[in-house]
């Protein structure tokens, strides 16, 4: 169809455009602000698309991926032309020989994972995408490829099988030791479970032992993880949840509409079928290079297996050998050597986030145990830094979350030492041991917390470089396992509806978007004539999630924080909070302050809550709201870790850095919640930054240079809250760098939750 289109042929555009707008249309839902944008956007990419190919350039093949950044690129350079006054008519950077890459995500397209399958073939790399990132059906499928459903299938078994060799090639290719390459040869195969019990035993003896090929061993078993968190992204953006769900509503599948296809006559869908083109050979254009990846040159590596269904294409007859009809001699074997097996532990101690003086804060410890054998008894001997003890209230330990939700089976003993004890760490499996610790006001900086770790006759140690602090966000909670964070929010002041141009303000359209220009007023949205200021907002959890820590934290202009009231999704009464925490701040028109309140009793699941509070001190420049604040634990959750930090800093006309200690970076994004209250939608200069990468948020205006702008989801003006989005890819020492030019903000929390290996 591209050839045709080329050909003068623009009734196979339509044909195009009716198979791939839904999915503009979802994608574009998530990048801009209205309906009528989302079309604009849609229009403009479909036309300067075409443009471009009638002229002989555009996408050579796959339509797509290409059409998606396309849309990605078209809505950021949107963003940018209202934000500078001015246009573009720059068609050409749609080309793939300027690369998109989302500054959110900036270095995803180096991981092994995203170099694996871009090496691929454009069939491998199209019916991947389908499969395990948009989640289609094989027989939503078969029309682009002609083939039927379970030729798709069998495709797509080839295909997995194709990112592993190419996943291993690129192991190989980075020249590891000289006694892992003939292992890391038989790795395709040993994953399946393919090798014979000798090559096996090898392999097993191997890995146990080498840590290296371990980790190559962890990504080949779930190449579709790597695929959902890094491929989805690179290709999608940020947005990708957002995007899938979007498809998933329309009902479009990968065709647009299936039953269009189905309603064509044979000879059309025929030609129809035969023309579309692999969906993610566009994924090239993200990297700095223009060419197409080529497929990988073939090495020494284990072959790739025919799938339990029929392929396709015809594969060369397998010759078996025949039975003999003389039973031969069994070959003299030497005598099976017993397998030795041996613990190896890897340990790390850090804070969570910072130890800032006169402050609580968490130290994590982390154990692994990489060998091939479990461990004896642990005994864990900690040493803090001067000035920082452990906090007795909750046991002084704990949090460690396993799939189940449980305590990780540490005790300690806290008298004149910090002595923990665990029961013996079976091989491939990680611990994790949480201190709740308190920083002295004198405590001085310096050296970080250190550890000893015994087990029989092994002993190891381990030092953090992170000390204690003047000031960052220290740990409030911190959990391991297949742990997620998630914050909801909203505020409880409003510019008066009455009077004109608020309602254009509370919808975010420009003008009069900042309470500083507002006489702010109680917002009631509740039915309780008992209350005078309240709202509510949706805590988005999975239905099998299961609540393992849960924070209300609320803010408002004066001096004194009072109790609020809070209701969950279906119940008919509110229950009092008392604030266990408060931080006050000297704000440019007198007090602020932020409260604190462990919720987790009362919050059990997800839905709709509302947060009340008669208490909110209306006027001119005024600010009150709330965010509720979760950590749960869902089986279908990568291994992760994740940490709530508390800031409770006043920042004007400058800048506090966040380090992100404690948490082991990894190639997958993070999931970055940022609440922050009084921040004007209208003052421009507020940026978030993964060092020096400025990040975009997910929702409101969505603009990198004034990401606090009074948003939490959708359209709605949160008056002096915000609750930002972010999914950065940590890498090593996370450092966040929160600023502001012209505003004044009172930097409330941040909750981050990262994939990492177990």
């Amino acid at each position: 169809m591209l050839d045709a289109i080329r050909g003068g042929n623009a009734s196979a555009y339509g044909t195009l455009y009716a198979r791939h707008a839904a999915a503009a249309r979802s994608l574009a839902r998530q990048l801009v602000q209205s309906e009528a944008e989302v079309e604009d956007v849609v229009a403009e990419t479909f036309t300067k698309i075409l443009d471009l190919i009638s002229r002989g350039g555009g996408p050579q093949d796959a339509f797509r991926p290409y059409l998606l950044t396309s849309v990605r690129r078209m809505s950021y350079d949107r963003t940018a032309a209202d934000r500078h006054n001015v246009t573009t008519d720059e068609i050409e950077r749609f080309d793939p020989g300027v690369p998109f890459v989302d500054p959110a995500l900036a270095g995803l397209e180096r991981s092994l994972v995203a170099r694996a399958f871009l090496s691929l073939p454009e069939r491998w790399r199209m019916v991947l995408w389908h499969t395990e990132v948009e989640n289609a059906k094989a027989a939503e499928i078969a029309p682009m490829l002609g083939l039927s459903a379970n030729g798709v299938a069998a495709l797509a078994y080839r295909a997995r099988e194709g990112l592993r060799q190419a996943y291993l090639q690129m192991h190989l290719a980075t020249a590891p030791r000289q006694a892992c390459r003939p292992v890391l040869g038989k790795m395709g195969s040993y994953v399946r479970g393919g090798l014979a019990k000798r090559e096996t035993r090898v392999v097993d003896d191997h890995v146990g032992e080498c840590a290296d090929c371990r980790e190559v061993f962890l990504e080949l078993t779930d190449v579709n993880q790597g695929l959902r968190v890094i491929i989805g992204p690179l290709i999608v953006g940020p947005v990708l949840a957002g995007y899938l769900a979007g498809l998933g509503k329309a009902g479009t599948g990968v065709l647009g509409s299936v039953g269009w296809f189905r309603r064509m006559p044979k000879s059309q869908q025929a030609a129809a079928a035969g023309a579309v083109a692999a969906a993610v050979a566009g994924a090239a254009f993200l990297l700095a290079s223009g060419e197409e990846p080529r497929p990988p040159k073939p090495v020494a590596l284990a072959p790739i297996p025919s799938p339990p269904t029929v392929a396709p294409e015809p594969e060369p007859p397998v010759e078996r050998p025949r039975p003999s009809p003389v039973r031969a001699e069994p070959t003299p074997q030497p005598p099976p050597t017993k397998r030795v097996t041996r613990p190896e532990l890897v340990a790390s101690i850090d804070p969570l986030g910072a130890l800032v003086r006169d402050k609580p804060g968490i130290v994590g410890m982390r154990l692994r145990n990489h060998g091939s054998g479990p461990t004896e008894e642990l005994t864990a001997s900690i040493h803090l830094p001067r000035g920082v003890s452990v906090l007795a209230s909750g046991g002084g330990y704990g949090n460690a979350v396993d799939p189940a939700g449980s305590v990780d089976g540490w005790t300690c003993r806290t008298d004149d030492s910090i002595r923990c004890v665990r029961q013996a760490l079976p091989a491939g499996e990680t611990t994790a041991l949480f201190l709740r610790v308190h920083v002295a006001e004198d405590a001085p900086e310096g050296t970080g917390p250190s550890l000893r770790i015994r087990a029989g006759d092994l002993k190891l140690k381990a030092t953090s470089p992170a000390g204690v602090r003047s000031a960052g966000a220290a740990a409030r909670f911190a959990a391991d396992g297949r742990v997620l964070t998630r914050v909801a929010g909203n505020t409880l002041l409003s510019c008066p509806a009455v009077q004109p141009g608020c309602d254009d303000a509370r919808h975010r359209e420009p003008g009069r978007r900042d309470n500083d220009l507002w006489s702010m007023v109680p917002l009631d949205q509740d039915d309780d004539a008992e209350t005078s200021a309240s709202s509510w907002h949706k805590l988005d959890l999975p239905d099998d999630a299961k609540v393992v820590w849960a924070g209300l934290y609320w803010s408002g202009s004066g001096s004194r924080a009072r109790k609020v009231l809070l209701r969950g999704p279906g119940e008919k009464q509110y229950t009092a909070v008392r604030p266990g925490d408060v931080t006050k701040a000297a704000m440019p028109i007198g007090s602020g302050y932020q409260a604190f309140a462990d919720v987790t009793r009362l919050v059990r699941e997800g839905g709709r809550w509302w947060v009340a509070d008669d208490s909110v001190v209306p006027g001119v420049s005024r600010h009150a709201g709330w965010a509720l604040v979760v950590v749960a634990a869902q089986r279908r959750q990568p291994y992760s870790q994740a940490a709530v930090l508390d800031a409770a800093t006043m920042i004007k006309d400058g800048s506090l850095t966040v380090p992100l200690n404690g948490l082991t970076p990894t190639a997958s994004p993070a999931r970055l919640d940022l609440v922050v209250w009084d921040g004007d939608a209208d003052l421009t200069g507020d940026t978030v930054k993964l060092g020096d990468t400025a990040l975009r948020p997910d929702g409101g205006d969505r603009d990198p240079a004034n990401v606090f702008d009074g948003s939490t989801t959708g359209d709605w003006n949160t008056f002096g809250l915000d609750v930002d989005t972010f999914h950065p890819v940590l890498g090593q020492e996370p450092v966040l760098r929160i600023g502001t030019k012209r505003d004044v903000l009172l930097i409330g929390v941040a909750a981050v939750s990262v994939p990492a290996r177990s």
